[in-house]
């Protein structure tokens, strides 16, 4: 656990100071919060208010929270200007665990009920999922996949909510189409290849050597080790790329595409002069929180057709270090934290 003396001492006299004036514990939960932006430093595990339901909400006892890049970003005060945050903020928006409570009016009513297990990807401008509890629109719930335990389905909304969109809202993803995967092992990635495998693509998927097995595991038709091999010099004909890394691969994929291809971004806008000079479509991606596209992969994830890879579960407790680890850009999968202390 990585709370110092002082923070520590903080907790004490927080605990102290409740009990002095009366306010039941009830009302507070352990959560990771961030206070001012910047690197895993910031972010300090203590006691926070629960969160209270309002109209079409419900809140969600949560078992475990998955890790992803917004988290670390929102953390560093990178989409500041953005996305608006109200400090401190609890980060996290990755969530699986158990309705605790329905909040008042007729969007909730009947939708979901205590004790249903659920998983969602909440609002990212709002407190996320490392906490206790959270509060969480129904429009972005969706029951858990029954198949999964909490640790893995909080492995899948943000991620998987990424690629879908991506490659069939965005790209219009047809089956036959080729589409080349950057990033193939990671978190958006191993989803997409899976997801394009199931529409009918024929998949080409980029990974570390260490990680050419679970690419081929998870489908992919051709897989290429970028340590080793120039993926320009595989790849041809390509009608879609789905970038998950930025910079150098963003440019030298402009050169695979086919005439009338699309490069789909979900790190940097693609270049407007690349898009004519190639006679190619680009589009820049950005994830929402759907809970009836997440039905729909709940569906698929029952009938074996899709399933989360993870890096690493940590308990709650260690959330720096699981910054620490995804900001590194090298997992494979998805980390995720345990937030309830008991098998979940």
């Amino acid at each position: 656990m990585f709370v110092g003396n002082r923070q520590q001492r903080g907790r004490e006299t927080l605990a102290h100071y409740r009990h002095r004036v009366g306010t039941p514990r009830s009302e507070f939960m352990n959560a990771i919060r961030i206070h001012s932006y910047g690197g895993p430093e910031v972010l300090q595990y203590e006691d926070a208010p629960c969160p209270r339901v309002k109209n079409g909400e419900v809140l969600v006892r949560v078992h475990a929270a998955g890790v992803n890049p917004l988290d670390w970003k929102v953390r560093g005060g990178d989409l500041n200007g953005f996305v608006e945050h109200k400090l401190p903020l609890i980060p996290g928006w990755d969530l699986s665990g158990v309705v605790e409570k329905v909040g008042p009016g007729p969007a909730a009513a009947g939708r979901f009920k205590k004790g249903d297990e659920v998983f969602a990807m909440a609002d990212p401008t709002r407190d996320g999922a490392y906490a206790d509890y959270v509060a969480v629109r129904v429009t972005a719930l969706a029951l858990k996949p029954k198949s999964l335990h909490h640790v893995y389905a909080a492995a899948t909304p943000v991620s998987a909510l990424a690629a879908w969109q991506s490659l069939f809202g965005a790209g219009k993803l047809q089956p036959g189409q080729r589409i080349l995967i950057h990033g193939g092992s990671g978190g958006v990635g191993h989803f997409a290849v899976q997801f394009a495998k199931w529409k009918g693509a024929y998949v080409i998927a980029t990974a570390s050597t260490n990680n050419q097995q679970l690419l081929r595991k998870l489908g992919a038709d051709e897989t290429i080790d970028y340590t080793i091999q120039k993926f320009e010099d595989v790849a041809q004909k390509i009608d879609i790329v789905l970038d998950t890394i930025g910079g150098e691969t963003q440019e030298r994929s402009w050169l695979v595409l086919k005439q009338g291809g699309a490069l789909i971004s979900l790190v940097q806008p693609p270049s407007e002069e690349k898009v004519n000079q190639f006679g190619v479509r680009s589009i820049m991606s950005s994830v929402q929180p759907d809970g009836a596209q997440l039905s729909a992969i709940a569906k698929l994830i029952d009938s074996a057709k899709l399933r989360p890879t993870i890096d690493r579960i940590l308990p709650l407790s260690e959330a720096r270090r699981a910054h620490e680890l995804s900001q590194n850009g090298h997992t494979r999968g998805k980390i995720v934290l345990r937030v309830k202390d008991v098998q979940s």
